[in-house]
């Protein structure tokens, strides 16, 4: 049994939004035309409250991408991005969901970022997607969505960790930052993530 995770395909991360990812409009199609290869389809969600400590707007004096320090851990701020209930945290329009057996909301707690659709930065809390793949015989995971180099990575690294066999479908994803994807596309190969295009997948 296999399964992909599509992660944060949401409207902030697009061109329009207000986190905009490069090209991230143009993994839709990519991301549509490969769900009929696998046996399980869920989805994560970025899902922040108002007062979320990423936010740049919520530290008076700072400015997007400058990092702060909390709780002793670094934390980058960010735009106000995928506030729950606002048309920037929803799923892109032209995204098919009607296969989607599951969805994973994070970053709802306010003092934790959360990049991962395993659990928080700081391990603290599990959203439930081990367990969730597990208890569906999950054994081989699928990655693709925004961005490649922040949350899909995150993501990719737990993933491992939970010991599930994993490779990124690259054509279906986008980096925020395409020079610090390629540093960790290499640290995931060396994981033994595989990374795949999507045409690989007539093959399997």
């Amino acid at each position: 049994m296999n399964a992909l995770v599509i992660i944060d395909v949401q409207n902030d991360f697009m061109p329009y939004g207000s986190l905009a990812v490069p090209e991230g409009d143009t993994i839709i199609p990519v991301i549509n035309g490969i769900q009929s290869y696998y046996d399980i389809i869920v989805a994560t969600q970025d899902w922040h409250p108002r007062n979320h400590v990423s936010f740049a707007s919520n530290h008076p004096g700072k400015q997007p991408f400058e990092k702060i320090n909390v709780e002793g851990s670094e934390q980058i701020l960010w735009p106000d991005h995928c506030v729950q209930g606002t048309d920037g945290a929803m799923f892109h329009p032209e995204l098919e969901t009607i296969r989607f057996a599951a969805i994973f909301r994070k970053g709802m707690n306010p003092r934790v970022d959360s990049y991962s659709g395993f659990y928080d930065n700081m391990h603290l809390i599990s959203t439930g997607l081990a367990g969730y793949l597990r208890e569906k015989g999950i054994s081989d995971v699928h990655f693709c969505g925004l961005a490649s180099d922040i949350c899909v990575y995150y993501t990719i690294r737990d993933a491992v960790m939970e010991g599930f066999s994993s490779a990124l479908v690259e054509d279906a994803s986008r980096p925020l930052n395409a020079e610090s994807f390629e540093i960790l596309k290499k640290e995931m190969t060396g994981m033994g993530v595989r990374v795949l295009r999507s045409s690989f997948l007539d093959l399997i």
